[in-house]
């Protein structure tokens, strides 16, 4: 039986998967290659009657699940399906990130940021503090100079060169401090108003996409004592379901307690930016 739900009524969950599983016919590759399907073909791939799968895919439509171009009149996957999947993605970004933000502090005993780009530049969403009474910053609220940090470039890595070169243009010159910091004049890890000389892996438009290569090449960015006098950072990309990177894992340490084991810390920051790009629906493909 149905149950009512205000002046509506409910459809039953057999009918609810029905339309899940033209939504997922829709989102194939095949369908996003084509640029959507027609009736005929929807039909042919659920195995139901062609009146039944037109009904359905208006029905659909009405919602804005699904939108159908006028022209082709083929059917595809809705702005509105696309809205609700990155509140889902960022109400699970969030959730997610913070148990896997507590494990690397465990595991490294370092402290641990979830970052994220925004107007150019990478924001702290949160972090997550060392046990140590020496410690690097937290971040969380910070805005920085996405080409001054590891977790910048890790969100940059899936742009193309297109882009790269306006955002390069707008932001490669920005200072290491975006947004208001209060930090105290006798910090331990002071901001550097500018690299060491040779420890900068951005200083011109070629030297990003070299970077960015070696970031995709390896799985994760590097910084050493980049953006602060004595820190050293590791950062990995976090993706969606769609294969575009939406965050970006970090862990930075004081310089004479990783020593030499910086690529180590970026394969651990890596595998926990796999983890969670998997809870938020990414394929080893994508």
């Amino acid at each position: 039986m149905n149950r009512s739900v205000g002046n509506g009524v409910r459809r039953n969950s057999s009918g609810l998967a029905r339309d899940f599983e033209i939504l997922e016919i829709l989102g194939s590759d095949e369908a996003l290659r084509s640029g959507g399907l027609g009736v005929s073909q929807v039909a042919q791939l659920t195995g139901r009657d062609k009146a039944v799968a037109s009904r359905t895919l208006a029905t659909l439509a009405e919602t804005g699940l699904v939108e159908r171009d006028d022209e082709t009149l083929r059917y595809m996957l809705g702005s509105r399906l696309y809205a609700l999947a990155a509140r889902t993605a960022s109400t699970s970004l969030v959730h997610a990130s913070r148990g896997i933000l507590r494990r690397l502090v465990q595991s490294t005993r370092e402290t641990s940021h979830l970052c994220v780009l925004r107007g150019g530049n990478v924001l702290t969403l949160m972090s997550e503090l060392s046990p140590h009474d020496v410690r690097t910053t937290g971040w969380a609220g910070t805005t920085t100079a996405a080409w001054r940090t590891p977790s910048g470039r890790a969100l940059l890595s899936d742009w193309d060169e297109d882009a790269l070169e306006q955002w390069y243009d707008d932001h490669g010159r920005d200072q290491p401090l975006v947004g208001r910091f209060d930090q105290s004049d006798d910090s331990v890890f002071p901001v550097l108003d500018a690299p060491p000389p040779g420890n900068a892996p951005v200083t011109d438009f070629a030297s990003l996409l070299t970077e960015l290569g070696r970031i995709r090449d390896q799985g994760y960015a590097l910084s050493d004592e980049e953006l602060e006098f004595g820190v050293v950072a590791a950062s990995a990309p976090i993706t969606d379901f769609t294969g575009r990177v939406v965050a970006a894992i970090n862990v930075s340490a004081p310089k004479a307690r990783i020593g030499s084991r910086l690529d180590a810390l970026g394969t651990l920051v890596g595998r926990a930016s796999r983890e969670l790009s998997s809870r938020l629906g990414a394929t080893p493909d994508r």
